[in-house]
């Protein structure tokens, strides 16, 4: 015996004009600590959402990695993110994405992604995540807050590929802001702000904003070294990165860091340059192998 059902009895579908679109968010928290022989050991973990952390084992390398990982697989307008990273004294630790980051059209809004890290007196950690991807009407709004205590040393890069080069896109619209704040013992040691907004194709051509080139980074390393040393450590790296065509670096050590700024014409020529320069202000340690594999 089948039921009768009426027209009447049916809830109607949802109007999709009425129903917000889905969103992605994950928070994720990693610490290092000393075990008894001195080596660097995870502390403590944290995910939650589409934030993913993964320890893989490390040859060849004194510092233990830990990969940050976005299991959506890239952000959009109205995503949020967050990043913990923290190094307790003695540790040696580098953070690192799997891939390259992708922020996707957005129909409204931004990205958000803050990042946070610790290190307390005496360790190091490495900040090195792969590039992020911006796409046309991609909008992003990220953070960087370090907190560094005594002696602790603090290597950082972030690198911007402005559109899918290979399909030949142009960045006719984006929204995207960096923001980066670096404190020694509570004192604010650095500042910046990075805004790219409205047609990047345009705006970058400029001779005095990217010169046409579409891939850019920044680096930043803060160190107990002397000043003099650090200019040594930045003149160096001023004269190892002279023959690389397609890029252009410049580099300045003051106030116990030391800045650099590269603009490439691609993503590769872009690599080609950071990889080595990373290793220069890293003393030798390799690479994360996510960076070469």
């Amino acid at each position: 015996m089948y039921a009768t059902i009426s027209p009447s009895d049916l809830t109607p579908a949802p109007n999709p004009a009425s129903v917000g679109a889905q969103r992605t968010s994950g928070a994720g928290r990693v610490s290092f600590k000393v075990n008894a022989e001195g080596q660097t050991r995870l502390d403590r973990l944290y995910q939650q959402g589409c934030a993913k952390i993964r320890l893989p084992k490390v040859y060849g390398g004194k510092a233990a990695e830990a990969v940050l990982i976005n299991s959506a697989g890239g952000l959009t307008g109205g995503d949020a993110v967050s990043w913990h990273a923290s190094a307790a004294a003695g540790t040696y630790a580098v953070a690192t994405t799997q891939a390259c980051e992708k922020i996707y059209k957005a129909e409204s809004g931004v990205a958000h992604v803050a990042n946070h890290v610790c290190v307390a007196d005496g360790a190091r950690l490495d900040w090195l995540p792969q590039e992020t991807i911006l796409y046309d009407r991609a909008g992003l709004d990220r953070t960087l807050d370090v907190q560094l205590e005594g002696n602790a040393r603090f290597l950082a890069v972030e690198s911007l590929i402005l559109g899918r080069l290979a399909m030949g896109e142009t960045l006719t619209q984006l929204a995207f802001g960096d923001r980066w704040r670096i404190h020694r013992k509570g004192r604010l040691i650095h500042a910046e702000a990075q805004r790219l907004e409205g047609n990047v194709a345009h705006i970058g051509a400029a001779r005095a904003v990217l010169d046409g080139h579409l891939a850019l980074a920044t680096l930043c390393y803060c160190g107990p070294e002397e000043e003099e040393t650090l200019k040594g450590l930045a003149e160096s790296a001023r004269t190892m990165m002279a023959p690389f065509e397609g890029c252009t670096v410049g580099l300045s050590a003051f106030n116990g860091k030391i800045l650099a700024r590269l603009t490439a014409v691609n993503g590769m020529a872009l690599r080609a340059a950071l990889i080595p320069l990373i290793s220069h202000f890293r003393a030798g340690e390799p690479l994360p192998r996510v960076w070469t594999t």
